[in-house]
């Protein structure tokens, strides 16, 4: 073969090194599964089977389970019938379990019955970053990103989905009606067998448009007015594009700014992040074992109840204000334009007039002051800048100072919302592309976590690897 690297006969007998331990290398990602597994009290984190029983078959060792899972997402190998080919022919995972091959069942049983402990797994790791001083940076981007679920968007019903659908039933049924009709007037003959299939379809739409009205009906019953047929759990929500929308999950993450390690995670089925910025907050706040943490959230986030109820728990949010008045756009003045005073409880109006506290009627009674000048407004040249009524009112939130202090920080912080981008939003790419862009392969709310729980242990450890290299981080577990 001239010059060319030649390889062994595969037909000529030859004998393997007698260990499998000549194979893996010394820094290999493999020993560090081991080393973590190793140390991990599983009897302490819940995992079931810890106590074999006297009778029957002998069961696998949770711990040999958990190593295959934990091999399986670092390599993008997350589903249990390709775990098992793998066991059978790969060297590392051989190495790994001792040369054990469970069956795909039993690979996704383990899954599935162990998800709390699963999840314990993954805080156990992001506790080992933190005694290592990984988080002392105390600033954490917090984001969400839909994943699809294993629910076919055809398979869930909604108020407007199943209106829709009934609408187009109907009309597919009076477009045969009225090909029926036509063929009953015309003068030329008709084959009977054309008419009695389309008879057979109006039939079969009838039922379906049944179907539909009954389905309709139990949406109606259910409290968020929304069914899912494959995956009870999945809900519909609206992603980036106009008009687009997939079923899934909402998958939160809060991520270390310095080292793009994820402290915190969580899994919900609300299309929204307005209500989750104060729950993974806390829950990150928790993870990092800090006094106090700076969180970082885009406009998504932004709700007055969330960042109030973050006060006094040692979270700092810093989530830009969402202005939907569209004043500026018009070339009126806005909110910032009206400067406040606390010590007076006034504003200062563009035109240097002062607005105070004005009493109001009792049916407007609550959190929200009224601000305003009656002499000064009538009397003012940039009126027409400022309001197309006769008298301008500021409205003030009885807790609105507490805005005003994150608005602060957030001046301090120009590039809070580039760093916040360059953080959080590459990790939900590297997740989906591990996933290569297919559903969970689960279903339920509390599977969704545990696989959700695996990537995100999968991620930080392969993050550490990149950081520390396998070995020092072997003598990291060990220490």
């Amino acid at each position: 073969m001239g010059r060319f690297v030649e390889g062994e006969d595969n037909r000529q007998d030859s004998f393997l090194p007698a260990s499998l331990n000549d194979y893996v290398s010394e820094d290999n990602p493999v020993r560090v599964v081991e080393a973590f597994i190793d140390e991990l009290d599983l009897k302490a984190l819940g995992f079931e089977g810890m106590a074999p029983a006297t009778t029957g078959r002998p069961a696998y060792h949770p711990s040999t389970m958990l190593k295959i899972y934990l091999y399986g997402y670092l390599n993008s190998v997350q589903s249990s019938r390709r775990l098992e080919r793998e066991a059978g022919r790969n060297i590392e995972l051989m190495w790994l379990t001792g040369r054990l091959a469970p069956d795909f069942k039993t690979i996704a049983n383990f899954r599935r019955d162990n998800g709390v402990a699963i999840r314990a797994v993954c805080a156990q790791f992001v506790t080992l970053c933190r005694g290592m001083g990984l988080f002392s940076g105390a600033m954490v981007a917090v984001d969400g990103s839909k994943f699809k679920a294993v629910n076919n968007r055809d398979r869930n019903f909604t108020a407007h989905k199943a209106a829709a659908r009934i609408e187009q039933v109907q009309a597919s049924i009076d477009r045969y009606l009225v090909a029926l009709d036509r063929a009953d007037r015309e003068d030329i003959e008709v084959p009977e067998m054309r008419t009695d299939k389309i008879r057979e379809k109006v039939a079969g739409l009838r039922r379906q448009m049944q179907y539909l009205k009954d389905m309709a009906a139990q949406v109606e019953a259910v409290p968020d007015h929304q069914i899912s047929l494959t995956d009870p759990d999945a809900r519909s929500m609206a992603t980036t594009g106009r008009g687009t929308g997939m079923v899934g999950y909402n998958v939160q993450a809060a991520v270390d700014t310095e080292h793009h390690l994820i402290v915190a995670h969580e899994v919900v089925n609300e299309g929204s992040d307005c209500a989750q910025l104060a729950p993974m907050s806390r829950i990150a706040l928790d993870a990092a074992g800090t006094s106090d943490l700076t969180v970082l959230a885009d406009r998504g986030y932004y709700s007055r109840e969330q960042i109030l109820e973050c006060q006094g728990t040692g979270v700092l949010p810093c989530v830009p204000k969402v202005d939907t008045s569209g004043r500026s756009k018009l070339g009126l003045f806005a909110r910032p334009d009206f400067v406040y005073d606390a010590a007076q409880d006034r504003y200062t109006c563009p035109a240097g007039a002062h607005l105070t506290r004005s009493k109001v009627r009792s049916d407007r009674e609550g959190e929200i002051g009224h601000y305003r000048n009656l002499a000064a407004c009538h009397a003012c040249q940039l009126r027409p800048r400022c309001t197309p009524e006769k008298v301008k009112r500021v409205k003030r939130w009885a807790h609105e100072a507490v805005l005003d202090e994150m608005q602060t920080r957030l001046d301090l912080l120009p590039d809070a919302m580039g760093v916040r981008r360059q953080t959080v939003e590459n990790v939900f790419g590297t997740l989906k592309a591990w996933m290569s862009s297919t559903p969970f392969l689960t279903k339920t709310l509390k599977n969704v976590r545990t696989e959700m729980s695996l990537s995100v242990l999968a991620y930080n450890m392969k993050r550490m690897i990149q950081m520390l290299g396998a070995t020092m981080l072997i003598q990291a577990i060990r220490a």
